[in-house]
């Protein structure tokens, strides 16, 4: 068996299916599949499997890889495939309007789920960590987490800034990888400028070549000049997060804006510590590993230092969802004092059932994707922020990978948007299926304490029983895949998320999984965010909810 897929035609070795015609018995079969080829096509190091955030993979290894693609091609309608941690274990009888693919990853029992014994596990190749939509082959590169740092830095600007536009303001934040590259589009969108610092000069021109970033910075001086010229200028320096955080908090030059997107939350695989190149970082992870985390922490410490610093100067300061916090909190005194983005800026939005909704033209079809973005930019003119959203996408987002397209839509939204293409595809007028997902990080899908669920109003921040509810209920609606993770790796112990795919295959069948499975996902985050005592969910709330917790709390 191959150790990786090959080249096919003109394709690069590492490339998504195009074209209207199935490979699989079923299109349902057929977008999985499709999908799981793009988080390789558009994934950091795709030859390992590995999608982003240095350890999120696809599948466990490529035999395993190669089985599941064989599987996928002979998945009858009324089959299941069953995977585990990555690899497939076997193909059910169910029916027609049961899940096509079920997955679960790295999920253990409390007392097994720490660093130490899931990279003991990893390194004997019992598990891997699935990410958030590595393997759930959910993952559409940059853009997956861009609508969400925009309406992140949006809400930033008007809460602290009271203002629309971040004309004449700069973001100070670090990590350009798969998710990180979305930094400084997003904060173009919104008029800011950014200087990014990445340890890795093959992820910078990756970003200078996407068009992602403006101008690359040969010094920290230059970088800031840039910067500080309010030109809405996408600034790359290469260098050590914590070193330059450092140097920037102990001059005169305050950013009004600093965060930081790196892979801290794996202080082995995730972050290189101050003073190892990334060769001496890569061997001595094998020689001693306790060293690197140490050394790596303690960077980590440095650079939370700098911001706290920068924070008393006066920066909007705030953690973007990797554990930042969590790695130097013995190490830093008051670490806490920079919030996490969740409860600081976005819940609202949670409580309402919006969240990263995403699609994908199965074609490769440019022509299809605008035919989907027209639909959304249309169908919600009570949310004229949609329409706004999908034009700056459209004008300013490099391709990558199938054509796809996230947008923060809500409960309801979702499934009138997916109705609509579906009917579309079944007129013809996209040429063929549409894939429709979401980011796990989403109202019901996440149970992570330091990012999704930080500061639950009732306290149940670390309550696993939602994204597990939210499975049930998506494989209750025959959604086409549904997947249930936990976290590896630096994330171990600390998160629990369900993923979700649906087809919009132009079939009546597709329809209902459609309406009943997107509904059924949002619906539940907004009964989530009420029962936690949170008064914008329970004005969300609508006819097909039927809330009950509140009454039993007050019986």
């Amino acid at each position: 068996m191959p150790g990786r897929p090959e080249a096919v035609g003109t394709q690069p070795e590492f490339a998504a299916h195009r074209g209207v015609e199935p490979r699989c018995r079923t299109w349902r079969a057929e977008a999985l599949l499709r999908m799981l080829e793009n988080v390789l096509e558009v994934g950091e190091r795709p030859e390992d499997l590995v999608v982003y955030a240095s350890l999120g993979k696809a599948a466990r290894d490529w035999p395993a890889y190669h089985a599941i693609v064989a599987a996928l091609r002979e998945l009858e309608e009324d089959q299941t495939l069953v995977l585990q941690t990555g690899r497939p274990i076997g193909v059910l009888r169910t029916h027609a309007h049961a899940p096509m693919v079920v997955s679960a990853v790295n999920n253990t029992v409390g007392r097994w789920a720490t660093e130490e014994r899931f990279y003991q596990r990893m390194r004997d190749g019992q598990t891997i960590w699935g990410g958030l939509t590595a393997a759930a082959w959910q993952y559409i590169g940059r853009q997956g987490v861009l609508a969400g740092t925009y309406e992140l830095l949006r809400e930033v600007l008007r809460r602290d800034f009271a203002a629309t536009s971040g004309e004449g303001r700069w973001l100070l934040t670090a990590g350009l990888g798969g998710m990180g590259s979305a930094q400084p589009i997003s904060a173009r969108m919104l008029g800011l400028s950014s200087l990014v610092v990445e340890a890795d000069p093959a992820k910078i021109e990756k970003s200078r070549a996407a068009g992602g970033v403006d101008a690359v910075a040969a010094t920290l001086d230059e970088a800031l000049a840039l910067v500080r010229a309010g030109t809405n200028t996408a600034v790359a320096l290469l260098g050590n997060a914590s070193t330059v955080f450092a140097e920037i908090a102990a001059g005169v030059v305050t950013p009004d804006i600093v965060s930081d997107q790196t892979a801290a939350h794996d202080a082995l695989y995730g972050y290189l510590p101050e003073g190892l190149t990334p060769a001496e970082w890569h061997e001595l992870r094998e020689k001693d590993p306790e060293q690197v985390q140490d050394r790596a922490r303690r960077s980590m410490a440095r650079q939370v230092n700098a911001m706290l610093t920068l924070a008393d100067r006066g920066a909007v300061a705030f953690e973007n969802g990797n554990n930042l916090r969590v790695q130097v909190e013995s190490l830093v005194p008051g670490a806490d004092r920079i919030p996490g983005f969740m409860p600081a800026y976005l819940r609202p939005l949670f409580c309402r059932g919006i969240g990263p909704f995403r699609w994908v033209a199965l074609s490769g079809s440019e022509q299809d994707l605008s035919v989907t973005d027209e639909l959304a930019a249309t169908l919600f003119p009570e949310r004229p922020e949609v329409a706004e959203w999908i034009k700056l996408a459209r004008d300013q987002i490099p391709p990558q990978g199938l054509p796809a397209r996230s947008c923060w839509l809500g409960h309801g939204e979702r499934s009138r948007l997916a109705v609509a293409v579906n009917q579309a595809v079944r007129a013809g007028r996209i040429s063929a299926p549409v894939l429709f997902s979401r980011d796990h990080l989403d109202s019901a899908g996440m149970t992570h304490p330091r990012i999704g669920t930080e500061g639950m109003r009732d306290g149940s921040d670390g309550v696993t029983d939602w994204p597990l509810l939210d499975a049930m209920l998506l494989s209750a609606a025959g959604a086409d895949l549904v997947a249930v993770h936990s976290g590896g790796g630096g994330y171990a112990g600390w998160m629990q998320s369900a993923g979700v795919s649906v087809v919009a295959d132009g079939s009546l069948a597709a329809e209902s999984r459609l309406r009943l499975a997107l509904d059924l996902d949002s619906g539940l985050g907004v009964l989530r965010h009420a029962t936690a005592g949170y008064p914008e969910a329970e004005a969300a709330l609508s006819p097909d909810l039927t809330f009950l917790a509140k009454e039993n709390d007050d019986a």
